[in-house]
């Protein structure tokens, strides 16, 4: 089953960081670009960073950028989001996807005092 599972969402208060993680099964994970997406309730999907197919490239949202960084470990076929100065802005459920592959469940970042 292809498969992608966030974990390591939280409530850290502003200025705060965390670590999100996304374990990927059923593909071969690194031969395929990889997206993080955050959603708050009632509004659409926001791209937050991306990672090319071997680890060499990677983007960001002008939102975030200098505050996240997007790696991959493919021995552990897991992606990860560094996240660190945090803002209450920041608060949305963040996903994993593989486009056109596959999304992950999401997991919750809430970022209050």
């Amino acid at each position: 089953e292809v498969q992608l599972v966030e974990s390591g969402g939280g409530l850290v208060r502003p200025g705060g960081s965390l670590r999100l993680s996304c374990e990927a099964s059923g593909f071969t994970f690194g031969a395929y670009d990889l997206i993080w997406v955050r959603q708050v309730p009632g509004k659409g999907p926001e791209w937050v960073s991306r990672i090319a197919s071997g680890g060499d490239s990677t983007y960001y949202a002008d939102s975030v950028k200098g505050r996240f960084t997007i790696s991959t470990d493919n021995a552990k076929n897991t992606a990860y989001l560094n996240m660190r100065n945090l803002k209450p802005e920041d608060t949305a459920v963040y996903y994993c996807d593989v486009p056109r592959l596959v999304r992950g469940q999401g997991t919750q970042v809430t970022v209050s005092s």
